[in-house]
């Protein structure tokens, strides 16, 4: 009775799967990684408001892991003399924490970097460029970090090889690092947190 039940849902199996209209197989088949919908395709700027101080910058964000830049209008300065580096962090910070636009959310972009975090000059004794945020620069969310360093890596922020120091608030306790966004940062974000370099 057994051997008959067994073989009837045998059977039932067979025809289970020749219905299907696939073959089976022993190979493992590799189908590659999930599809995305995520374009990643940086959508173009819109017009930018003339006058006011306002210019077209590059911002780093997130899309599929990767930090890539994507081209905004911001408001550095409303005079005409050229923006002190500490405007300019600060107005790129500001972009970075605003949500991204629908262009972009549709493309696949978002940012890490909270409204909480804030960014000051140089403390006394701190060299000249330095900058110190409201938290320890390696207690950010290591994308979040990726997207500030390489965000301020591209403007009068960084030195003249496109590096960037960043320190904590406390000036006696916190020391400066020097971050550089290496091709290797972008694609693979979250090594941001250990890639400073203590700043002697």
């Amino acid at each position: 009775m057994r051997r008959r039940v067994a073989g009837a849902l045998l059977g039932a199996v067979a025809l289970l799967a020749s219905g299907c209209g696939i073959r089976g197989t022993s190979v493992p088949v590799d189908a590659g990684p999930a599809p995305s919908r995520a374009s990643c395709q940086a959508p173009e700027p819109g017009r930018s408001a003339e006058g006011a101080g306002r210019v077209t910058v590059r911002v780093y964000l997130i899309c599929t892991s990767r930090i890539l830049s994507v081209s905004r209008s911001a408001r550095l300065t409303d005079e005409k003399t050229p923006p002190e580096p500490l405007q300019v962090a600060r107005a790129l910070l500001e972009q970075l924490q605003d949500p991204p636009s629908r262009a972009e959310e549709e493309a696949g972009f978002s940012t890490a970097v909270e409204d909480w975090v804030r960014v000051s000059g140089p403390a006394k004794g701190d060299p000249d460029g330095a900058l110190r945020l409201n938290r320890l620069p390696e207690e950010l969310q290591s994308y979040a970090l990726a997207q500030i360093v390489c965000t301020f890596a591209e403007t009068t922020v960084a030195d003249s090889r496109h590096r960037v120091v960043l320190g904590g608030p406390d000036a006696d306790r916190d020391p400066l690092k020097r971050y550089e966004c290496t091709g290797e940062m972008r694609r693979h974000p979250e090594i941001a947190v250990t890639s400073g370099v203590l700043v002697s």
